[in-house]
């Protein structure tokens, strides 16, 4: 199982390696690449067309400001496209989600919250999930135990009391 984690810019980089930890949590192998889907395009639609012979299942795309590398992958593959807008100098990273999210019929991309590299890592852990049974036992007691730590939370509050 392989996630390539495409960032548009190196200034992406904080949240790809949130996106990596989670990766090394669950044991998910990722290559990460800088290509842009303005400056490099031809790179941009190379990348996707090979993306599946070269064993990549799932594609995690970061991108700020005009964020379109996700449409861009997403465009040229039939894998799973994970956009992660990036925040930006303008609009807090507004410009960034409605760019990621607002896909034409025919091409998605599923979407996070503005720098959600969190929740990009344990979304494509949720789809590899589908095909790798011990993925999603990982997953079930990743949240077994952010109930843990929530319910100590509450406890530790309450007894401040």
């Amino acid at each position: 199982m392989k996630v390539s984690i495409v960032m548009g810019s190196i200034s992406d980089r904080g949240i790809s390696e949130k996106v990596t930890k989670i990766f090394d949590k669950f044991g998910v192998e990722y290559e990460t690449r800088v290509i842009s889907a303005h400056r490099t395009p031809y790179q941009a639609v190379e990348f996707a067309e090979k993306a599946e012979e070269n064993g990549t299942e799932v594609i995690i795309a970061i991108a700020g400001k005009a964020a379109h590398l996700a449409g861009v992958l997403a465009g040229v593959t039939s894998l799973p496209v994970i956009g992660i807008p990036a925040k930006s100098s303008t609009m807090d990273g507004l410009d960034s989600l409605l760019s990621v999210v607002q896909m034409p019929k025919g091409v998605p991309v599923a979407t996070v919250a503005i720098d959600g590299g969190e929740n990009g890592g344990l979304l494509a852990v949720q789809m590899l999930s589908i095909k790798y049974p011990e993925l999603r036992e990982k997953f079930k007691e990743y949240k077994k135990e952010m109930e843990r730590e929530v319910e100590k939370m509450d406890y530790d509050l309450t007894q401040r009391k």
